[in-house]
């Protein structure tokens, strides 16, 4: 099936006990068993099935099936939120005493779990000065456990060269994961240029109303842990803390995300609800249809913007100027993404007063959403960060994010001009 129609029908041929067509919320905490010699060989992973809401959900798992097959992988886990995501997957793949190599384009919340959270955790987070891949591979040592970027980054809008890092991450025998929150699977789909985990907040596009929380990892079951034995023995010695399980005898090629869930996910508990992934899938039904017009009216806002003397600069990597353009089109078939930074003349003064002045853009920090956002990342997203690192994230502290929401475009651009006469008033 094609994108447009597996994020339909994808992972889910009706139930089986009422033939219903919509996904139906099993909001149960537990199942039966039929017998104590049942329940055992569940929780021995002898017998498929259910225990327990907090390790697996039917509406969950039609979900996971759904955004695995959107991104090209062999499975999925959804968990609570985008961020536990990314803490799974991170705690998954390094211990103490190791690294994990990132560009430094990063999400406000994703820097801090690099630069301060993980580090108490004696896992050092290693930022590399920009997202040139010689730049990341300079900071990789025998320590290192992982490769990460944002496929597009948030809020900067930089586009990774993903083939490149990949390159790196097979020379230096590490995964590269890859947060594709951004670009989603409708413009982007990282396992095809080398990718070996992807990430998502599943709370923006995917989703993309506003109403739920919701994150997922996708492994592309290409990464071959047993012949990297040596960096990650977790894969492949037996648990002592799951009756001596060794998970690449037992998932084969799902070896990773049957670690996250068994160990993660149902010690630590950071479970998506059914019922947010019910709405979760309602949202993913629409996406490639809201991606299409994200893109179109992102466009015409950035012509807009640039076009306009009260603007001081737009980074978007649509224009050809753009140091991202090239791979704009290598990455994103030319579809540049709705999110998109801009300053107004005047600094830091005139962009709170245009961000004030803002009537149909919801000031808020979520993107994605079908309605247009808009967020001063300086005093918000990123406000615990230090100048000079959001400088290295891209962003100033006169910079506004916006993403593009679906409405009509004349709506969009009247707001605009309205929050920029306020703020350059006089």
């Amino acid at each position: 099936m094609r994108p447009e129609t597996i994020a339909l029908h994808g992972g889910f041929a009706g139930d089986p006990a009422t033939k219903a067509v919509a996904v139906p919320i099993y909001q149960t905490v537990a199942y039966s068993f039929d017998s104590a010699a049942h329940g055992a060989a569940l929780f021995d992973l002898e017998a498929e099935g259910y225990r327990y809401t907090r390790i697996g959900n039917p509406t969950v798992d039609v979900l996971e099936r759904r955004v695995a097959m959107l991104e090209g992988g062999i499975d999925a886990l959804a968990v609570a939120s985008g961020q536990t995501a990314m803490y799974y997957t991170l705690l998954n793949l390094a211990e103490p005493g190791q690294n994990i190599v990132s560009v430094p384009q990063l999400y406000g919340t994703t820097h801090t779990l690099f630069a301060h959270v993980l580090p108490r955790l004696g896992i050092k987070g290693r930022l590399a000065q920009s997202d040139r891949p010689a730049d990341l591979e300079a900071l990789i040592d025998e320590d290192t456990r992982a490769l990460f970027c944002e496929s597009v980054g948030n809020p900067a809008g930089n586009i990774c060269d993903l083939e490149a890092l990949a390159a790196i991450a097979r020379r230096a025998r590490i995964p590269l994961v890859v947060d594709n929150t951004v670009a989603t699977p409708v413009l982007l789909r990282p396992i095809e240029y080398g990718a070996d985990i992807v990430v998502h907040s599943l709370t923006k596009f995917f989703g993309g109303h506003g109403t739920s929380l919701g994150g997922a990892i996708v492994d592309s079951g290409q990464f071959r842990w047993k012949e990297h034995a040596a960096r990650y023995p977790r894969f492949t010695q037996p648990d002592e803390s799951y009756h001596g399980l060794v998970y690449t005898d037992h998932y084969g090629d799902k070896a990773f995300l049957g670690r996250a869930r068994s160990v993660f996910q149902r010690t630590m508990g950071a479970v998506l609800s059914p019922f947010n992934a019910f709405l979760l899938l309602q949202g993913i039904e629409t996406v490639s249809l809201r991606v299409e017009r994200h893109v179109e009216n992102a466009r015409k806002v950035a012509e807009f913007l640039r076009a306009d003397r009260r603007v001081a600069s737009v980074s978007y990597v649509g224009f050809a100027d753009n140091p991202y353009h090239a791979l704009c089109q290598k990455y994103l078939g030319g579809r540049a993404c709705s999110l998109l930074t801009f300053a107004i003349r005047g600094g830091y003064d005139s962009g709170v007063r245009f961000y004030d002045a803002l009537k149909l853009f919801k000031r808020l920090v979520n993107l994605g959403d079908a309605k247009s956002l808009a967020c001063h990342p300086a005093s918000t997203t990123h406000r615990q960060m230090s100048a000079e690192e959001q400088r290295q994230a891209g962003i100033g502290p006169e910079t506004i994010r916006l993403s593009v929401g679906i409405e009509h475009i004349d709506d969009i651009l009247e707001d605009l001009d309205q929050a920029l006469a306020a703020a350059t008033a006089g």
